[in-house]
C-alpha cells in the first residue's frame, strides 16, 4: 500500500460551491475511485489550499490513474471541478495535483 498527499488550490469565490459538490460525490465516481485501488481518501480545506489524502492499495498506479481519467463520468466530474481548482506552481509538468513527499508516519 501506498499513501499519497497532494496539494491543489481551490479558487476563494468558488469553494462553497467546490464543498457543495463533494458533500453529494456522484456514487460513480465513487465507483470509479474504488475500482482504481484508491482508498481511505480525503480532501482537506486551508486559506484556499486543498489537501488531498490517500492510499493505494494497486499493482500499477499509473494504468489505474489511465483507466480513472479514461471513465465518461469521471471526465464529467472533472470538467465541472477543474475551472474551481487552481495547480500550484512547482508541481510536475502534466500533473494537476502536485503530489507531496511524505516525510513522516507512524501506525
Amino acid at each position: 500500500m501506498r499513501r499519497f498527499g497532494q496539494l491543489l488550490r481551490v479558487k476563494p469565490e468558488r469553494f462553497e460551491e467546490y464543498r457543495e459538490f463533494h458533500t453529494r460525490v456522484w456514487p460513480e465516481v465513487l465507483e470509479t475511485i474504488h475500482r482504481c485501488h484508491i482508498r481511505n481518501y480525503s480532501i482537506f480545506h486551508w486559506q484556499g489550499q486543498l489537501f488531498a489524502y490517500f492510499e493505494y492499495d494497486g499493482a500499477d498506479f499509473a494504468a489505474d490513474m489511465a483507466k480513472m481519467a479514461a471513465d465518461p463520468k469521471t471526465q464529467d466530474w472533472w470538467t465541472i471541478m477543474m475551472p474551481m481548482q487552481e495547480p500550484v506552481p512547482g508541481r510536475i509538468a502534466g500533473d494537476w495535483w502536485a503530489t507531496m513527499d511524505e516525510v513522516f508516519h507512524t501506525d
